[in-house]
């Protein structure tokens, strides 16, 4: 049997595949065969009663239908209480990742809060040599304090990303503002919470990764989750600027 996949003779993409986050949140849905599924596992208890009913009536001939009749009530009885004790642990369980991604969230939001107060400071230092784009120090400078929605992170981030390339511009066009102690303090201030951002977003992108993965596991979870009304989650995604940017060149022949 041949290679279903050749990467010496193609199909060859020469120009390459750009690829971007969908941000849709995908509720988890699951259809009448869980419901019978669930019922199932109860339905030892309905034959178990018939069988005591029938044995019951005639007790000196038919006993042995006593016997199978608990014993398939205590089956049923069993079955049911296992899955609901797997239920419990399953919510039990999606609770504790949902506050360990708000835990996740949290980080990102400290630093990039602490991001925001440098970067302002360093515009403001900055714009004493020439201003700055007004419109990007105004989006940072009115960055609210506290934790972040998913869209006000991304719009932050960019806010942030937005500034910082300009006062990189300003610091080419006047070199002699690095030599400032506090401009270099805010600096490396700067590129060290860029850095701690980058980290904390990989933190909560895997535990993201994980809900959206547990959530699609059947049957105790992904029936916990759709009773729930749970949905799947939208990883960090990188603003527009920065991948413009990175699509740039940086070197020059």
């Amino acid at each position: 049997m041949a290679n279903q996949l050749d990467e010496m003779t193609g199909p060859i993409l020469e120009e390459g595949k750009d690829v971007n986050v969908i941000a849709k949140q995908i509720p988890v849905k699951v259809g009448w065969g869980s419901t019978l599924f669930q019922v199932l596992l109860w339905m030892p208890i309905i034959p178990g009663l018939i069988l005591l009913i029938f044995g019951f009536a005639k007790l000196d001939t038919l006993w042995i239908l006593i016997v199978f009749g608990f014993i398939l009530i205590a089956a049923g009885v069993i079955a049911g209480l296992v899955w609901i004790s797997m239920k419990i642990r399953a919510g039990i369980y999606l609770r504790q990742l949902e506050q360990k991604i708000q835990h996740d969230a949290s980080q990102i939001d400290n630093y990039l809060e602490n991001r925001v107060v440098i970067l302002k400071n360093l515009a403001q230092l900055v714009s004493k040599a020439e201003r700055l784009d007004k419109e990007a120090y105004i989006g940072i400078a009115q960055a609210r304090s506290g934790h972040y929605s998913d869209s006000e992170r991304n719009e932050v981030q960019a806010q942030a990303e937005k500034v910082a390339a300009n006062i990189n511009i300003q610091l080419e066009r006047y070199p002699e503002l690095r030599a400032h102690q506090e401009i270099q303090d805010a600096i490396q201030q700067n590129s060290y919470l860029q850095r701690e951002i980058t980290a904390a977003r990989e933190i909560y992108n895997d535990t993201v990764n994980q809900w959206n993965r547990d959530i699609q596991i059947w049957p105790k979870y992904m029936i916990v989750a759709a009773k729930a009304g749970y949905t799947t989650r939208i990883p960090f995604i990188a603003s527009k600027e920065v991948k413009e940017a990175a699509r740039g060149t940086f070197f020059d022949n």
